[in-house]
């Protein structure tokens, strides 16, 4: 079975932590962490990285914000169909609505309770890198 990698773009080591629990990384599956988005754009661009399969990205960021980072990700070539789900703490529609406008695939609220956060990221999971079907990228 082919290696499936996720890219986890968050500023917070605590959020960072509670979502490669929750994750429940196994064998088949990669997490590079990023904790900024201009290390993310380092890491996306360099062509000596495999692309991931799935972006998750954190909206409120200092110095370069979700939406920053996801215009860039939709201005590169190579990355526009790289489904990036955001993953924050705002449910403020104004934000949903942002995201999706500047090209988000999804937008989940974490949730503040544990098990739950934990059956978030299952589904998210389950469903990107498991159900959903898009060109290969490689």
């Amino acid at each position: 079975m082919e290696r499936r990698r996720i890219l986890l773009i968050d500023d917070n080591p605590n959020d960072v932590e509670l979502a490669l629990d929750a994750l429940d990384v196994s064998p088949d599956t990669d997490v590079r962490v990023a904790s900024s988005g201009a290390e993310a754009l380092r890491l996306l661009t360099d062509r000596a990285e495999p692309l991931p399969d799935l972006i998750l990205l954190d909206l409120k960021m200092p110095h370069m914000d979700g939406l920053a980072v996801l215009d860039a990700i939709r201005g590169e070539a190579q990355l526009p169909d790289v489904p990036v789900v955001m993953l924050t703490t705002s449910g403020d529609e104004r934000d949903i609505q942002a995201s999706y406008a500047h090209g988000a695939s999804g937008y989940v609220v974490k949730p503040l309770e544990f098990g739950q956060f934990r059956a978030a990221m299952s589904t998210i999971k389950a469903f990107w890198m498991g159900l959903n079907r898009r060109p290969d990228l490689r």
